[in-house]
């Protein structure tokens, strides 16, 4: 089992693929090889994937879920810093969903200059409704009464790393920690100047969608994605729609993602990729509804192009996307991917990979995320 010693911890961490390196964070309760499955074959295709256990879940051992540090985003976000150190990543592409998410989110205020683009799934600032929702979908005496399956589950996940039985008090400690979790302000936000993406599902019973326009609202340099008929694992449940929309994303912020790596190579801060975007008239649209601009394909679900849609019947919201043709594209992003899949890929050796978009080489070291 692969780990790396991080901030007191044995940060399981599975990496896999070449290009640029991609950190990818799981929601709570789960792991990073689960929740991320969909897109692995996907992602790994343009990236060096980095999928890393959060502290007191699956393969991470070591440290503390009391509190008042416990699975507190700060102390998360310090444990991810020390993380990329060990892994020697300079600056790196982030993902995070739900508790990873916000764990992402945390670390794109305190170290902006470290990342080259951010998303963030299934992501609220605010502890309500997280909070009401967990003290009762994480009650370990309601998940074996009702939901034996996924008590099942919880311990094959957790079990062997963490001891038996342990699930139980993580889905606690869960709990106790979104209500005391320091909430972002606006200025916080604003510091983010990173190309970021902000999905969520119009079902989605830990994120409102109006808590997802408003968190993309106050980010600088957002694109917003909501999913339609989703709840809160979009890239679990809408996996294609998800891959195609984050393709999109990745080619359309690649010229701006290139820049970031340069900066962080000579050891200065990246200059945003522009302005801040005025807030577009019906700009939440759904994507099948509106038009594309000028060298627009036209079709639905077309990607990488200026003014298509990012997927037919998603809806999105944000500046007009820059053509692709404005500025070279890194190897990695060249090509298409190819659609995404449910089945899991084995985690790759250990051997060094090559980071083609910044030039610097780097070394390896039943999905149920929720808040």
């Amino acid at each position: 089992m692969p780990t790396v010693r991080a901030n007191g911890l044995d940060v399981h961490v599975t990496s896999e693929g070449n290009g640029p390196p991609l950190v990818l964070l799981h929601g709570a309760s789960s792991s990073a090889v689960e929740d991320w499955s969909a897109q692995r074959p996907l992602f790994r295709r343009a990236f060096r994937l980095y999928l890393v256990d959060l502290r007191g879940h699956a393969g991470t051992s070591g440290g503390s879920l009391d509190l008042p540090d416990g699975l507190s985003t700060p102390v998360l976000a310090d444990d991810l810093l020390a993380t990329v150190d060990a892994l020697g990543l300079t600056t790196f592409h982030l993902a995070g969903f739900s508790l990873g998410g916000l764990t992402a989110l945390h670390f794109a205020v305190a170290h902006p200059e470290r990342l080259r683009t951010l998303v963030l799934v299934g992501v609220d600032p605010q502890p309500e409704p997280r909070a009401h929702v967990a003290r009762v979908l994480m009650d370990p005496d309601r998940i074996e009464r009702q939901e034996p399956a996924w008590a099942v589950a919880l311990e094959r996940r957790h079990g062997p790393v963490q001891g038996p039985g342990k699930w139980r008090d993580l889905m606690r400690a869960i709990a106790r920690a979104i209500p005391g979790e320091p909430v972002l302000s606006p200025a916080d936000l604003r510091r983010v100047r990173v190309p970021a993406l902000v999905v969520a599902g119009d079902r989605d019973v830990f994120v409102p969608v109006d808590h997802a326009v408003a968190l993309y609202r106050q980010l600088p340099e957002a694109q917003l994605c909501i999913v339609p008929d989703c709840g809160h694992q979009a890239m679990v449940l809408r996996p294609t729609l998800f891959g195609e929309v984050a393709e999109r994303f990745y080619r359309t912020t690649a010229a701006v993602a290139s820049e970031r790596a340069a900066a962080g190579r000579a050891g200065r801060v990246a200059s945003g990729s522009g302005p801040r975007r005025a807030p577009m008239p019906g700009a939440m649209l759904p994507v099948s509804q509106r038009t594309g601009g000028a060298g627009s394909t036209g079709a639905p679900g077309a990607l990488g192009t200026a003014g298509a849609p990012a997927a037919s019947g998603a809806m999105a919201a944000g500046a007009p996307v820059p053509p692709t043709s404005a500025a070279p594209m890194p190897p990695t992003s060249a090509a298409p991917m190819p659609p995404t899949s449910a089945a899991s890929v084995p985690p790759t050796s250990a051997a060094p990979s090559r980071d083609r978009e910044s030039g610097a080489s780097s070394s390896d070291a039943s999905t149920g995320g929720a808040p």
